[in-house]
């Protein structure tokens, strides 16, 4: 197990700095502290090959090219303090209404304007024999982008000899406020060789959040058994985008109990037998075949991305739960802590 570190570019008069996370199987995660960000993930294929299987840049300067920040698809990205869309961007809490930035629409999305993506976190090893692992560290300040209290927020990232990426996320405000944290990763298992729609996806859950005109949830839940987008026995992406005559862009539900990790997705794709499994503690998922990423984007090295070029599975509390009446744990109370794991585990 290895960690090295390098320079990622220069930030507010800040050093950014960039983590090579390594196994022994040929496995390297690369994570900046810049939005806590995986920028790359390399994995074996059957053949030997390894291959970068995420939508990410190699330089720092690409996070802020005009192509990515008219396109926002927030690769790699740490997402808070909220994810997902907030409806109207509002939220009443203990007898008060707050309100946040409208960047999508009349909605608020991904933390806001200027969300967890897009600060600079403080980054330290962690000692571990067994596994390469680094934590991240952020102060998110009371009333910042409309959100109440002031939190002390980590993220964990560790790498092991089982292939799995573990993501754990803290959270320990001082008022009660929102927490919902994910990452924004973008996988493609071909490794970019084609698009994802002949990746063979799995998702164990028969319910969904419906969701509105704008893209909010509104808290309906929806019973999938039967219909397109029931992939419990696994279906090729591809095929169910013919069926819904769009891409995924679904909020799968499962288990409120947030005491176990949960196997929550399997997607595969044939040609190379690469495979990513998701397990999380989260009672959300959000499947994303990147059906808005721009064609127009691509890695330092040529390395197309675009429409329907990558997939996210994100795990997360219910997308606009601070407005749905019983949705599980969207608000934090002070002197709490937000717990939260989701694990990527590669297989090849």
């Amino acid at each position: 197990m290895n960690i090295l570190k390098t320079n990622f570019g220069q930030l507010k008069d800040q050093d950014i700095a960039l983590f090579t996370l390594s196994n022994t199987n040929g496995v390297e995660v690369k994570i900046t502290n810049y939005g806590a960000t995986i920028t790359s993930i390399k994995v074996p294929g059957a053949n030997g090959n390894i291959e970068t299987i995420t939508c990410g840049f190699d330089t720092l300067e690409s996070y802020f090219s005009e192509a990515y920040k008219n396109n926002s698809p927030y690769f790699g990205g740490t997402v808070g303090r909220y994810c997902s869309q907030i409806k109207n961007a509002e939220f009443s809490l203990n007898g008060k209404t707050f309100q946040l930035a409208k960047n999508a629409g009349d909605n608020n999305l991904h933390g806001g304007v200027e969300g967890f993506d897009k600060k600079i976190w403080e980054a330290s090893l962690v000692d571990s024999k067994d596994a390469s692992a680094i934590k991240m560290t952020l102060l998110s300040q009371d009333l910042e982008e409309g959100f109440p209290g002031n939190v002390e927020v980590s993220v964990s990232f560790t790498l092991n000899n089982n292939n799995e990426l573990t993501i754990q996320y803290e959270g320990a405000p001082d008022q009660d406020t929102p927490l919902s944290l994910t990452n924004h990763t973008y996988f493609n298992l071909s490794g970019f060789s084609e698009n994802i729609e002949n990746h063979i996806a799995k998702v164990f859950s028969d319910k969904r959040l419906a969701t509105d005109e704008t893209g909010a949830a509104t808290g309906e839940i929806l019973n999938v058994e039967g219909e397109a987008d029931d992939l419990r026995e696994g279906k090729m992406i591809g095929d169910v985008h013919k069926q819904m005559n769009d891409g995924f862009e679904h909020f799968y539900i499962f288990d409120a109990d947030d005491s176990k990790l949960k196997h929550t997705a399997s997607i595969t794709d044939p040609n190379t037998k690469r495979r990513l499994d998701v397990y999380t503690t989260e009672p959300c998922m959000l499947l994303y075949t990147g059906k808005y990423t721009s064609d127009d984007l691509q890695r330092e090295n040529g390395q197309k991305f675009g429409k329907y070029r990558g997939f996210c599975c994100e795990t997360h509390r219910y997308p606009n739960g601070p407005n749905i009446e019983g949705a599980p744990k969207s608000v934090t109370k002070a002197g709490d802590t937000f717990k939260s794991t989701t694990i990527f585990k590669f297989g090849w």
